[in-house]
């Protein structure tokens, strides 16, 4: 029998789908009788499971992207749910890394995935239903030291889940704005350190640091599991909305303080967070 979250979302896109949160979407979903399809640059890195069609996307490539989704969007009839998670990780002082690498990162993770929102919105809208997640993150209120990219695509997100809840109020369509905290997704293996900075910059001796802080942390976070959880009960809701998940401290603790705090306040507690 079809679960509550499968009658009202009865396919899926899951975009990162191969590691991490993004897989820990698709296997919620799959449990629940969700059909998926998993996109993933490597087909060999995707699950294999009943329900699960693998979609091979390379992010980087935003027409071609599109033009995937579009042939998969129409391969379901038309995707209830989309869940934009894929993303890569650039660990560097700003100034002291070549632009191109933070240029690359704001093209895949924000420009791109705008992107597929776009294209994914437009066939939504016109079925009157659908539920659009981006996965942002709590960087957007609380900045990563040496990740200055990330943390800017994640703000840029959360601003444009923002401006899509007005946007679609009461059409049937609904847009969570998701944003994790630390979770135990060895994503931190996945990060890029540009081994060539620019000649005339010296090395930040804090850097190494907070990377150690950074681990750490990751290793230490709820499992991934716990973040579908936290999607799955967001979906049933069936209502657009912010979600924070992660430790008690991430996700209740720190945004309370940073709410009720002063702008010095919030940034003495990222600060302490990292030993800076």
């Amino acid at each position: 029998m079809p679960s509550s979250l499968s009658a009202r979302y009865p396919t899926a896109f899951v975009t990162g789908a191969s590691s991490g949160l993004g897989r820990a979407f698709a296997e919620m979903l799959l449990a629940e009788g969700v059909q998926v399809w998993g996109t993933s640059r490597q087909a060999e890195r995707l699950p294999t499971h009943t329900g699960f069609r693998p979609v091979v996307l390379e992010l980087a490539d935003g027409p071609a992207a599109e033009g995937i989704y579009r042939a998969a969007d129409a391969e379901a009839g038309g995707f209830a749910l989309v869940i934009n998670n894929a993303g890569c990780g650039v660990f560097g002082a700003f100034a002291q890394t070549d632009f191109s690498h933070w240029q690359n990162q704001l093209e895949i993770m924000l420009v791109n995935t705008a992107r597929l929102s776009h294209t994914a919105l437009q066939s939504m809208q016109r079925r009157g239903h659908g539920a659009l997640v981006n996965i942002s993150s709590l960087a957007a209120e609380f900045p990563l030291p040496y990740q200055s990219a990330y943390n800017m695509v994640k703000s840029g997100l959360s601003a444009l889940n923002e401006s899509l809840m007005y946007e679609f109020a009461g059409s049937g369509v609904i847009v969570i704005d998701f944003r994790p905290g630390d979770f135990r997704t060895n994503s931190e293996q996945a990060v890029v350190h540009p081994a060539s900075p620019l000649p005339s910059a010296a090395a930040d001796p804090r850097a190494g640091r907070v990377w150690s802080e950074f681990v750490r942390l990751m290793r230490a976070a709820p499992p991934p599991a716990e973040a579908a959880q936290a999607l799955r009960r967001a979906l049933l809701r069936g209502r657009s909305g912010t979600v924070r998940v992660g430790s008690f401290f991430q996700a209740t603790v720190a945004p309370f303080l940073a709410r009720f705090g002063s702008l010095r306040l919030r940034r003495r507690i990222q600060a302490g967070y990292f030993g800076l």
